[in-house]
């Protein structure tokens, strides 16, 4: 469980540049043999103007490009939020070993939440998960950057 919190302070690291940049602050790190992080990423959709700038893709992305190959199953993918079916999904195609997140997502979530993709016996692969790391910390910047958000718009108003 120390080795989790230590890679979930990672992905808070980059939620927290995520937050900075006025993105919505969900941070990833994808750990090669649950040793070595090999890959950072935050969310990008605002700043790439691109609706597949999730945290999780960019990092598998990046990952993929470094190892020269699509089967992640060395992986472990640590992300502050509960992916979405996209990225779930996406970390099923690329074999990742294992996934933990943070905070829960009732909306969007699409390993404990809504669904569980990456448990679904109907898919060739399976991941081993893990939910609730830090879920403290890793709610507190999301609701932070959302009441920040709306409190923007009332000033606007």
């Amino acid at each position: 469980m120390e080795k989790d919190k230590y890679f979930m302070k990672e992905a808070l690291f980059q939620a927290e540049k995520a937050f900075n940049l006025g993105e919505v602050p969900v941070g990833a790190v994808l750990v090669y043999k649950e040793t070595i992080i090999i890959a950072r990423a935050f969310n990008q959709r605002e700043i790439n103007k691109n609706p597949l700038a999730h945290a999780e893709l960019l990092g598998i992305e990046k990952v993929c490009s470094l190892l020269g190959k699509w089967r992640l199953d060395e992986i472990s993918l640590y992300v502050t939020l509960e992916p979405c079916p996209m990225c779930a999904g996406a970390a099923v195609q690329a074999r990742i070993k294992r996934l933990v997140f943070g905070a829960k997502d009732p909306k969007a979530g699409a390993i404990t939440s809504l669904m569980n993709i990456p448990g679904d016996r109907r898919l060739n692969h399976r991941i081993e998960t893990l939910g609730g790391v830090m879920e403290e910390e890793c709610s507190f910047i999301l609701k932070e950057f959302f009441r920040k958000l709306r409190n923007n718009k009332k000033a606007d108003r």
